[in-house]
């Protein structure tokens, strides 16, 4: 008998982390296993971020924190908002919480009630589907594809929205496709959003910095957006923080509040010493982070062009992040070495199995023609996995 909750037996597991974990174990078993399965930087925390944690243990911050973040931690990020996306944030209108992935889970919860539908464009995040689902709202997917940059344009916004429609969730730059929107798209975006005021948006801008467009919008800095938009950030990715667990969200004053109710039933206020140490990381200039950046956008050039050479894949050129999510469509009904491939779980399978690289399949992000590597791994790594996966599929 099973006692669990329908809660829980309705949830799916994190693809991209039970790959890794199968990418784990694989490896302890003396396979030499390439894992490009996970979205974490190969970079060490700044050192200056690693001082000011220091300096915090020394200081004695290690007592319960405010629920939604020191009061000094919310300056720095409203700040951080005016200087990098020029938004008027106040200290009342964020929310610090124990990594962007619960800064996503509060908004779920305190926003949505059964049956309200959330547009998704696809591909997305894994767990954006997910927590929509736990809270009861209803993932309503858009589908896009490598041809439009896996964008979606305003008339498939336009079509998807409906009486029950409550939010707009997506990440630029994106993950798992690395596309950027313009000031331009947002703009369309923004136009169509105009004639029904009681949509929100949920901004995942967690990839601003890793981005090699040269420009970066938030939606909320287009004009009407701004009292309507939930912009979520965090510390993880440009400034290589994974295991910090610090995300934040600026947003309407109410659902600011609402979080922080939300968040004193759950977890109460984020971790002392990695609040202190985001202070210093969202006060430095961004110029800081350049040598990352530059090391990405190099690695992005490398697999790239590697992947063109590879029959059968077809790539978009992503903006930013650090994923590229080829179409690997051309694979399907054929057998490879005696391995019928059906879809991208089968594809993504058989690369591990037959090429020893972990990759995710795009079923995860509402994407089935397509597979995510990360390239957040040395350029040597990334030549061997190129060569290895062109090899199996010649």
């Amino acid at each position: 008998m099973n006692s669990l909750s329908d809660r829980i037996n309705n949830l799916s597991t994190s693809q991209t982390l039970a790959m890794a974990a199968l990418a784990r174990e694989l490896k302890a078993q003396g396979k030499d296993i390439i894992s490009l399965s996970l979205g974490e930087p190969d970079f060490n925390t700044p050192d200056f971020i690693k001082e000011a944690a220091k300096k915090a243990i020394d200081d004695n911050f290690s007592t319960y924190t405010p629920v939604d973040g020191y009061q000094e931690l919310k300056e720095a990020i409203c700040r951080k908002f005016k200087r990098d996306n020029n938004l008027d944030y106040k200290p009342g209108n964020i929310v610090v919480s124990t990594g962007a992935k619960q800064s996503l889970y509060n908004i779920a919860q305190v926003m949505l009630n059964e049956g309200d539908e959330v547009i998704l464009p696809a591909p997305y995040w894994v767990s954006y589907y997910e927590i929509i689902k736990l809270s009861g709202g209803i993932p309503v997917e858009v589908p896009t594809s490598v041809e439009t940059d896996f964008k979606i344009t305003p008339e498939q916004l336009e079509k998807a929205i409906t009486p029950k429609t409550k939010m707009i969730w997506y990440s630029s730059p994106c993950n798992p496709s690395g596309s950027v929107y313009s000031r331009e798209e947002f703009t369309a975006i923004a136009k169509v959003l105009e004639k029904y005021p009681n949509i929100y948006v949920v901004a995942d801008e967690i990839y601003e910095h890793i981005n090699f467009s040269g420009t970066f919008c938030s939606i909320a800095s287009v004009p009407g957006m701004f009292e309507r938009t939930i912009t979520v950030n965090g510390v993880a990715k440009a400034f290589a923080m994974t295991g910090w667990r610090i995300g934040y969200i600026g947003a309407p004053e109410f659902i600011a509040k609402a979080c922080t109710k939300m968040q004193g039933q759950v977890t109460s206020g984020a971790n002392s010493i990695a609040q202190r140490a985001t202070i210093a990381a969202v006060d430095a200039d961004p110029k800081v982070l350049n040598y990352m950046v530059e090391a990405f956008h190099k690695r992005r050039d490398l697999v790239v062009g590697l992947i063109k050479e590879i029959p059968g894949l077809k790539i978009n050129v992503p903006e930013g992040a650090f994923y590229v999510f080829p179409d690997v469509s051309y694979y399907f009904g054929k057998t490879l070495r005696g391995t019928l491939i059906k879809d991208a779980t089968d594809f993504s399978m058989y690369l591990l199995a037959e090429a020893n690289v972990a990759t995710v399949t795009g079923d995860a992000f509402g994407n089935p023609d397509c597979i995510r590597f990360s390239y957040a791994t040395s350029e040597e790594l990334l030549i061997e996995a190129m060569r290895r996966i062109k090899d199996v599929l010649a």
